[in-house]
């Protein structure tokens, strides 16, 4: 949460300003070794990154905590807005360690997973979820190491799963196992979550991450549990099982966003269904108001190479294609070779997907109902915007709700929200095409408030004099929810046209 004051824009940054607000896509880019000293979190955030990622599978409390520093002070340095996302790990279901390290598995061999072996050898492994006997049945697949290898179930007999191998491979320590059409138990937060998550709100983190949610039940613990905690962090579900395919209305509903995360997901469902499955969450999330971010292996090469492949590019370049509010970055920055290089790369991609991105405003509002006044003014805002083909969006926000409903249709203008609330501006470093910036709001004048945001505009390299822009404000000033103006301004003349 980095918190930006009028008063403190400098000329400096304003260029840096204009170049990123060319962008409309978010870039979410993980945080670990390769991306945690000064010099390249300054460059990270100089290439553009949005947000970034703290994976609580790996690292400790105060790996997290330093992290997240350093990110701040680089944020600040540069006078940009950078958002703290929170992953938790949730129950990644795991064979255990062997004796040797790793064994290699031959197709039609026997193999067993059993519960209680502490330390494997090449005829069976060891368990970190006690209870996954009681998931399986003969003629079952499962799938280890993101599927790279494939067992079928055999028999169950006390706490051993017996199998035969039918893709071999190498298997080594701790490699994740997931079911071939879902169905596992596993609860979607577990000990270390729940420990993580007040780590997440000691930390302040912005957004926290829910992995492998299977109902809205799941979210709603989180939520409850982050609101203890004292976060009112957004909170966003992770969608890689198939019960969450089954359920994403309910989970879409509980939640302020989802991550499409394709890795285990595919592995679940079947790679050739996911692309589809990801227009479908995209889509869906949007028509519900809801943030989406798309992950997993979008510049997988860039680990170790300086430049994507060009299926990295296409991928990237739907995703934005397809409405998703950001894209994300894994181990690509958090422990490959070009960790800048990367944000770079992915930053003009999403630039070039974007002008080519079609406006279909029009189409959009056919079916569409309102029932509220702020949203209503909303969608009046961009209607007008884009039909006047005004310079810019100013929506004068207290909660941020304002410009969330906004970034859901494009409508090929660009939203600046003004609000003077620090954890507002960093949530809405997630929503696409909106461009965050704190203002002092110290009186309750409508006109010098709108008069000092188009000066903000200004000074931030933006708007000019005599550009045309639509402003959207609530009375009375301060009350989240209250948007129920619009004005169209020419800007240095303040005056309804």
């Amino acid at each position: 949460m980095i918190r930006l004051a009028h008063d403190n824009v400098k000329n400096q940054i304003a260029s840096r300003d204009r170049e990123d607000m060319t962008r409309h896509t978010k870039i979410v880019a993980t945080l670990g070794p390769a991306s945690s000293t000064p010099e390249v979190l300054d460059r990270m955030v100089q290439a553009g990154i949005d947000v970034v990622r703290m994976n609580f599978s790996h690292g400790t409390a105060d790996d997290h905590r330093a992290r997240a520093e350093g990110i701040r002070a680089a944020a600040a340095k540069f006078g940009r807005t950078v958002g703290i996302l929170g992953d938790l790990q949730g129950p990644k279901i795991r064979v255990g360690k062997f004796e040797a390290g790793r064994i290699t598995l031959v197709a039609g061999e026997k193999f067993i997973l059993d519960a209680q072996c502490p330390l494997g050898n090449q005829e069976r492994v060891g368990l970190d979820y006690k209870d996954l006997p009681k998931d399986v049945v003969n003629g079952d697949i499962l799938l280890l190491d993101d599927g790279r290898l494939k067992l079928e179930v055999t028999g169950v007999r006390g706490q051993e799963i017996h199998t035969r191998v039918i893709v071999g491979g190498e298997l080594s320590n701790n490699k994740g196992i997931n079911r071939q059409g879902g169905g596992l138990t596993a609860p979607a937060l577990t000990g270390k979550d729940m420990d993580d998550i007040k780590t997440a709100a000691d930390i302040g983190v912005d957004f926290v991450a829910v992995s492998f949610p299977k109902s809205a039940a799941d979210m709603y613990m989180a939520r409850q549990l982050l609101r203890a905690a004292g976060s009112t962090a957004v909170l966003i579900a992770k969608i890689e099982r198939v019960e969450a395919i089954t359920n994403l209305a309910e989970i879409l509903d509980a939640s302020d966003g989802i991550m499409v995360a394709r890795g285990d997901l595919a592995v679940e469902v079947g790679d050739a269904t996911v692309p589809a499955l990801q227009k479908k969450m995209i889509r869906m999330a949007r028509d519900m108001n809801k943030l989406t971010i798309t992950a997993t292996q979008m510049m997988e090469s860039m680990i170790t190479s300086p430049v994507p492949t060009r299926a990295e590019v296409s991928d990237v370049a739907n995703a934005v294609l397809d409405g998703t509010d950001a894209v994300m970055l894994s181990a690509e920055t958090a422990s490959g070779k070009y960790p800048v290089e990367v944000v770079e790369s992915m930053a003009r991609i999403c630039v070039e997907a974007e002008r080519s991105a079609e406006v279909t405003l029009d189409r959009e509002f056919l079916d569409r109902i309102f029932t509220r006044i702020d949203q209503s003014i909303a969608m009046a805002a961009i209607w007008t915007a884009h039909h006047l083909k005004v310079k810019a969006i100013a929506a004068l926000t207290q909660s941020g709700s304002t410009a969330l409903w906004m970034s859901r249709i494009n409508c090929g203008v660009p939203i600046y929200a003004l609000t003077p609330d620090a954890d507002a501006v960093a949530r809405m470093a997630l929503y696409r095409e909106v461009y965050p910036l704190q203002m002092a709001q110290q009186h309750s004048d409508r006109d010098r408030l709108l008069a000092e945001a188009e000066q903000l505009l200004i000074d931030r390299g933006v708007v000019d004099k005599g550009d045309l822009i639509v402003l959207t404000i609530g009375e009375p000033i301060g009350c989240a929810g209250g948007t129920n103006t619009l004005k169209i301004v020419r800007v240095g003349e303040h005056q309804i046209l």
